[in-house]
């Protein structure tokens, strides 16, 4: 397996594991860690972490709205201007996350070249 590989599992796995009892901010712990652990080059710093908590995010907000047939997912999506599209709810959630884990992770890289 090539580095980005590695370091998309380890921030998938550990923020799956973090989610079960740190608050909504355990993904950027999460690729601030695989970050400084499994270091990439460029743009991947920021780019594997991002897909990776997109994912997850994208998956688990899928699996908890579809447990209720997305009702308050829906009235999420008419307060903010999605057209009421629960679709695009998910997306915006794993964008956010992914955006957050994203610039946690370049924050690890830092650090490690700090040390």
């Amino acid at each position: 397996m090539n580095r980005n590989s590695i370091n998309f599992l380890s921030t998938f796995l550990l923020a799956l594991s973090f989610s079960f009892f740190l608050p909504w901010w355990s993904v950027m712990v999460a690729a601030l860690i695989t970050a400084a652990f499994v270091p990439l080059k460029k743009a991947a710093v920021f780019f594997v972490p991002f897909f990776a908590i997109l994912i997850f995010w994208i998956g688990y907000s899928f699996i908890l709205g579809n447990a209720n047939d997305f009702v308050l997912a829906k009235k999420i999506a008419n307060l903010l201007p999605l057209g009421g599209s629960h679709y695009a709810l998910l997306l915006v959630t794993g964008v956010i996350g992914g955006l957050a884990a994203g610039v946690a992770a370049i924050l690890g890289k830092q650090l490690k070249s700090l040390a």
